[in-house]
C-alpha cells in the first residue's frame, strides 16, 4: 500500500474541509448554468491554494506532485469543473516551468500562483487530436518576431485565460520535428475566441476554439528551442496525465460517498437499501477499484517527482485505469440511487457525465493503452 506522509494526510484534511465548505455549494450552479465557477476560483485564491501547483521561485508553494494530486482529487470529489481549471492552468504552465526561460517564467507564472488568472494549453486542432504531428497552425519567423496563424480546438479555459501556450509548426516540412511552442497573451492583436462547445459534462469549464490571425509574438516568448515543441508537448503530458488520474479518483470517490449516504437512508421492503448484499457488493467493487486507482496515481506522481524513467508508462496507466474506474463507479452510483440517480436532484448524474471526459482528454484511453503496451514490449526487447 502506498502510504502518505503525515504532512500529506494533514493537507488532505485541510483541502477536503475547504472544498466541502467553499467549492461544493457552487458545483450544481456551475453545471446548470455552464458557467466558469468564479466563486470557487476566488475561494481558491483567498485560501491560498492557487499556489499549490507552482514552484516557489514564481511565488508558488513548492508543493510536491503528490500534494498537487491530493488537491485535484479533493476538488474533483465535489466539483470536477473546479479541479479542471487548476489542471488546465498547470498544463499550460508545465512547458514554461520545465523548458522556458526564467524571464518568461517570471512574466507568466506569478499571476497563476497568486490566483489572479488562469491559463490554457493549445495543442489540439480540428484535424489534429491524438495525431499531433498533423497540426496545421503555422508560426513564421519575421525579424525578431514570429507570426502565428491557425486555429486550435478543444481548448480548456478558452476565453477565460490570460495566457495561452500555443504549439505551431515553424518548419512544415519537418513533421513532428518542425513544431515549436510559444506563450501568447490573451490580448494579443489577432487572437480571438471562436465557438464555445456545449458539452455533456465538465460544464463549468469553458472549452472552445482559439483563433490566431497573424498574431505577432516576440522571439522571447518562444519556449525553449525552435523545433522542440513536439517533445515538450509529450513531456508535458507525461507530467500531467497523473493529474487526470487524480481528478478521476476524486470524481469516483465523490460518487460512492454520495451513493453510500443515500442507500443508508433509503428504505425498501422494510429495510435499508444498504443492507442488501447486491448493494454491498457494488460498494465493495467501487472502493476496491478506487483504492487501486489511487495507489497507481500516487505511484505515477512519485515518478514525476523524481523525473524517473517510467513517467510515460505510469502516467498513461494512471490516467487510463483511474478514468475507467471513475466511469464504472459513477455509473453504479446512479444505479444505486435508482430513479433519483437519473435526476439532477442528486449529484451522481453530474459526476457520471463529468467522469466520461477523463476517458477522452489528454489522450484517449485507447491511446493510453497503446502507450502502455509499447512501453512494456520495448522493455522486453520487442519492437512494435
Amino acid at each position: 500500500m502506498f502510504r502518505l506522509s503525515e504532512e500529506h494526510i494533514a493537507f488532505r484534511e485541510s483541502i477536503r474541509s475547504f472544498a466541502e465548505a467553499r467549492v461544493a455549494p457552487h458545483a450544481e450552479q456551475a453545471d446548470r448554468d455552464a458557467a466558469f465557477p468564479e466563486q470557487s476560483f476566488e475561494a481558491l485564491r483567498e485560501a491560498g491554494f492557487a499556489g499549490v501547483p507552482y514552484p516557489g521561485r514564481v511565488g508558488g508553494d513548492d508543493a510536491d506532485p503528490i500534494a498537487q494530486g491530493i488537491l485535484l482529487e479533493e476538488l474533483a470529489r465535489v466539483c470536477a469543473s473546479t479541479s479542471l481549471l487548476v489542471i488546465a492552468s498547470k498544463l499550460g504552465a508545465i512547458p514554461i516551468i520545465e523548458w522556458g526561460s526564467e524571464e518568461l517564467a517570471q512574466e507568466v507564472l506569478p499571476g497563476l500562483a497568486a490566483g489572479d488568472y488562469v491559463m490554457s494549453y493549445c495543442l489540439s486542432e480540428a484535424g489534429a487530436g491524438s495525431d499531433v504531428a498533423s497540426m496545421s497552425t503555422r508560426a513564421v519567423r519575421d525579424g525578431s518576431d514570429y507570426v502565428i496563424s491557425g486555429a486550435k480546438m478543444w481548448i480548456t479555459n478558452a476565453g477565460r485565460s490570460a495566457w495561452y501556450t500555443v504549439f505551431a509548426k515553424t518548419d512544415p516540412d519537418a513533421a513532428h520535428r518542425g513544431i515549436s511552442a510559444f506563450v501568447v497573451p490573451a490580448d494579443a492583436p489577432g487572437l480571438s475566441i471562436g465557438k464555445l462547445e456545449s458539452k455533456m459534462g465538465m460544464k463549468g469549464s469553458p472549452t472552445g476554439e482559439v483563433l490566431f490571425d497573424d498574431v505577432r509574438v516576440p522571439k522571447e516568448r518562444l519556449i525553449g528551442e525552435e523545433g522542440r515543441g513536439f517533445y515538450y508537448a509529450l513531456g508535458t503530458l507525461d507530467r500531467s496525465r497523473p493529474n487526470i488520474g487524480a481528478q478521476a479518483v476524486g470524481i469516483a470517490q465523490g460518487a460512492i460517498d454520495a451513493a453510500s449516504s443515500y442507500v443508508d437512508e433509503r428504505r425498501q421492503f422494510d429495510q435499508r437499501i444498504v443492507d442488501f448484499q447486491a448493494i454491498q457488493f457494488m460498494i465493495a467493487d467501487a472502493v476496491m477499484n478506487i483504492e487501486a486507482a489511487r495507489g497507481l496515481v500516487y505511484s505515477a506522481l512519485s515518478e514525476v517527482m523524481v523525473k524517473g524513467p517510467r513517467m510515460t508508462e505510469l502516467g498513461a496507466m494512471a490516467k487510463c485505469f483511474a478514468a475507467d474506474v471513475a466511469m464504472a463507479v459513477t455509473t453504479d452510483a446512479v444505479q444505486m440511487l435508482g430513479g433519483y440517480g437519473y435526476t439532477t436532484d442528486f449529484p451522481v448524474e453530474r459526476m457520471m457525465r463529468d467522469a466520461k471526459l477523463c476517458q477522452i482528454y489528454e489522450g484517449t484511453n485507447q491511446v493510453q493503452r497503446g502507450v502502455v503496451a509499447r512501453q512494456y514490449l520495448a522493455g522486453r526487447g520487442i519492437k512494435t
